[in-house]
């Protein structure tokens, strides 16, 4: 007789993805060294992942142009003050740590945007959510502080369109439904 943890010696059956989803279930986590059991994703999420990855690409470039930009940026901006009390090395200083804040922030929405994209090909229902909130973000940058660049919209079009792939019919059955309050796992 085996006791509760241990195992008889038969090899333990898995649920494969497809039949936790069904339950409502995550598809199962793999476990570090083991190959995992994940299933070929549907195109449009396997196109979703890619659009997600151009977008944080296009991203880092456009604010590392930027960041090489810096003077011209500098010297645009001290030509526009009309603030007697900043002097040009405080705009300057502004500038160069506005610019490396906006870089080092696209570095982490493309690494995100990266992440959660993988996480939501392996059917992952709450990645989807985190890209549909990064995409929104990217889109509000955009309308509201970044109006007139092109490479900023792009990146915004492409998170709006992939996270629309995500939230197509065909794909509903990939990412499981939450059921009940608590997702239904107790």
């Amino acid at each position: 007789m085996t006791e509760p943890g241990e195992s008889d010696g038969a090899p333990e059956r898995r649920e494969s993805d497809d039949e936790r989803r069904a339950k409502g279930l995550p598809p199962e986590p793999s476990v570090p060294g083991q190959a995992g059991s994940v299933g070929k994703p549907p195109t449009p999420v396997t196109v979703a992942f890619w659009l997600y990855v151009l977008a944080g690409l296009v991203l880092v470039a456009s604010f590392a142009y930027t960041l090489t930009q810096q003077e011209a940026v500098s010297n645009a901006l001290i030509d526009l003050n009309t603030n007697d009390s900043l002097d040009e090395e405080q705009i300057r200083t502004g500038v160069t740590t506005l610019l490396w804040t906006l870089f080092v922030g696209s570095v982490v929405f493309a690494i995100l945007f990266a992440l959660f994209g993988w996480k939501a090909r392996e059917g992952t229902r709450s990645a989807r959510t985190i890209l549909t909130v990064l995409a929104a973000i990217t889109l509000l940058i955009q309308l509201l502080l970044f109006s007139t660049s092109l490479p900023v919209l792009v990146a915004a079009f492409l998170a709006v369109v992939a996270t629309a792939l995500l939230y197509l019919p065909s794909v509903a059955g990939y990412f499981p439904p939450v059921r009940g309050f608590g997702g239904g796992r107790r």
